[in-house]
This record gives C-alpha cells, structure tokens and sequence, in this order.
C-alpha cells in the first residue's frame, strides 16, 4: 500500500527522512511514519504422487493455468492462509506448507510467498471463483501455465525440491512448447 493520506486524521503526508529506509510518507500532525507495504499474497503448489493441482481462473491469466493461491487475512499466520486457500478454492486438505521463496509483482503491489504443500486427503470441489480444477501430471505442468510466468517458477522450484532429474517438464521453456 502507498500512503498518502493519513489513515489517523485524513492529513495529506508528507515525506521525511528516516535513516537507511530514505524518504517515507509522514504526518506532521500525528507524528507518524507510514512505510509502504505490499499485500502478501500466498501462491501454492499442491503436489500428490506425480501430479499437481492446477486451477483455471480467466480473471487472472486468459489462457493459462495457475496454482493456488490467495491473500493473507490479518491475524493469520501465511501457513494458515496457504491451508484455508487450497480448502475453500478446491476442497482439497493439505498440510505442512514449506516456503519456497517470495516474488514482487510489482503491477498488483503484492509480495506472492511460495509454498509447496502435500496433499493429505478430500476431493476436488471447485470452488464459485475457480473455472476448473484438477490434477494435473507435475511433467506437463510449465505447459500448461503458458502465461503465469511466478507460477512456472514456482513448479521450476517443486522440481528442484522433489529431486526431478529429468528433462520432460522443461520442455516448455523455450515457448514451442507441444503436449
């Protein structure tokens, strides 16, 4: 968020210098610094066996498959978001998210966290604001997500943890990508 009205008192900010962070948004009336932050945002890769949960979601990406993902409630911990997101979207139960990294998608102002998470037990159950979902094999996945460029890195990074050796996944890099 960038901020530049008091949240307080509705007083236009102005900027002060605070040591290494620079010039930060500040109200004189207030005395208080307001340091920009992005929305955190989780983005999970649900793996079972050789396969990955893939989701169809035309608001975010036309022609691309994604992975879950969601934003962080307040009061809740980003393991728990990674939780409720993979629940609610798919009906799917999973447990012990492990980070993976973190991206700035600098055009939505979002901090995306990356996780991986197994699957523990339930049936797919699609969600209102999901178009499709299903399993997916983990090989074709970087396919599949021809446009979600966060997301193919994110899998690029599950393989890596899985100990994939082979060569079919990455097909796709080069964008002549044939299933």
């Amino acid at each position: 968020m960038k901020y530049k009205y008091c949240p307080k008192c509705g007083r236009q900010l102005t900027e002060k210098y605070s040591y290494d962070e620079g010039g930060v948004p500040y109200c004189e009336y207030d005395d208080t610094m307001y340091f920009d932050t992005p929305k955190p945002c989780i983005i999970v890769a649900v793996v079972k066996d050789d396969k990955i949960l893939l989701l169809k979601q035309s608001y975010i990406y036309k022609n691309s498959k994604v992975l879950v993902s969601g934003y962080v409630s307040s009061g809740e911990s980003v393991e728990e978001t990674v939780i409720r997101e993979v629940k609610e979207e798919t009906g799917i139960v999973v447990e012990n998210p492990k980070y993976l990294g973190s991206y700035f998608y600098e055009p939505k102002d979002i901090i995306m966290l990356t996780f991986i998470s197994k699957y523990v037990e339930g049936e797919i159950a699609k969600s209102d604001e999901v178009e499709w979902v299903d399993w997916s094999n983990l090989e074709d996945a970087i396919c599949e997500m021809g446009e979600d460029e966060i997301g193919k890195s994110v899998v690029k990074k599950v393989l890596k943890e899985l100990n994939y050796n082979g060569d079919r996944a990455y097909r796709c890099d080069n964008s002549n990508c044939k299933l």
